[in-house]
């Protein structure tokens, strides 16, 4: 499947994947993002910091881009950039479809995306999704799957994303919420004519949120690629915002906050890529030293304490601002 040449990767980044929920569009809830992308959110202003992340990303090894149809103009920016750099050929892309967005390149909007995960919907995204990426598109995942979610019981949606595979597309999906761990034993449960019909999986999984960790070491066993997105906690895990416990462990190792967050991940066995959501190219490079990070057995230790009730977690989340 095309998703496998991550896993023949050979530079020290190939774990470290670019996900563009923060620069996609002007409004997210990531913490900082006034410091991080100042008054100028028009679109022509986020293609270029989109195009320079891809940039800077590209030349540090990065192979795999997360995008998603609701992340603005996500998509268009990365088809823009993939089209000016023909040589990144081995650049894996993946999106996701399931939630379309509404904020009309707004940060105060009503409501910034709506939730569908019908036929139809899926239907009319990829069409969109395939009109600006077309065969570059390798991964698509169902956007935010949770145990209640029609896309596990849909039998003709099944059909139609088997039958996406069948041609080479690489069908996977995406968790949220505090549930993530009964929804993703429920996607592995999905067949058709007897055979799995989801190849990865990606979640949300960090130090304050570890919920999911055994199901995803299921996941990981069962065959399937683990992809691990906000691992930064939306920003809770970056300085200023990072507990005491993991400010003093970043600085007894020398590195960043962030990059000790997301060196904790990737000593998870299991964990396949894991997505850096960086806003700048500073923040980019710092989150790219995480494979370096040498945590030690006291140390990965005190960062373990900093796990949250995932309920507690998830409502929090759910408080952030959209900025």
């Amino acid at each position: 499947m095309p998703f496998a040449r991550l896993a023949t990767a050979t530079t020290p980044t190939c774990h470290i994947g670019l996900g563009l929920a923060a620069v996609g569009r002007p409004g997210y809830i990531n913490l900082g993002r006034e410091e991080d992308l100042g008054d100028d959110r028009s679109v022509e202003a986020l293609r270029t910091r989109t195009h320079e992340l891809l940039d800077a990303a590209y030349a540090q090894g990065v192979r795999y881009v997360d995008a998603a149809r609701s992340y603005g103009r996500s998509e268009e920016f990365l088809a823009d950039w993939l089209h000016a750099h023909p040589e990144a050929g081995d650049v894996v892309v993946g999106s996701k479809w399931g939630y379309t967005y509404t904020a009309g390149w707004s940060t105060d909007a009503e409501r910034h995306e709506v939730k569908d995960h019908g036929l139809a919907t899926y239907e009319r995204q990829r069409a969109e999704t395939d009109a600006l990426l077309g065969d570059r598109l390798d991964l698509y995942q169902i956007h935010s799957v949770t145990p209640d979610s029609p896309a596990l019981t849909d039998k003709d949606l099944h059909a139609r994303l088997a039958e996406a595979a069948a041609q080479g597309l690489t069908v996977g999906f995406s968790t949220s919420g505090p549930a993530q761990a009964d929804a993703i034993r429920a996607a592995l449960a999905v067949t058709v004519d007897g055979e799995p019909l989801f190849r990865t999986v990606q979640s949300t999984y960090n130090a304050l949120e570890t919920s999911a960790g055994p199901a995803l070491a299921e996941a990981h066993d069962a065959g399937l690629t683990v992809i691990v997105k906000e691992g930064m906690a939306n920003g809770r895990l970056a300085e200023p915002h990072a507990p005491n416990a993991l400010k003093a462990v970043a600085a007894e190792t020398g590195m960043g906050c962030d990059a000790v967050a997301l060196a904790w991940i990737l000593r998870r066995p299991w964990a396949g890529v894991v997505l850096s959501g960086a806003a700048t190219v500073p923040q980019l490079v710092s989150n790219l030293h995480a494979p370096a990070v040498d945590l030690e057995e006291d140390q990965l230790a005190r960062l373990d304490t900093l796990a949250e009730d995932p309920r507690a977690y998830w409502e929090r989340r759910g408080q952030l601002p959209w900025h």
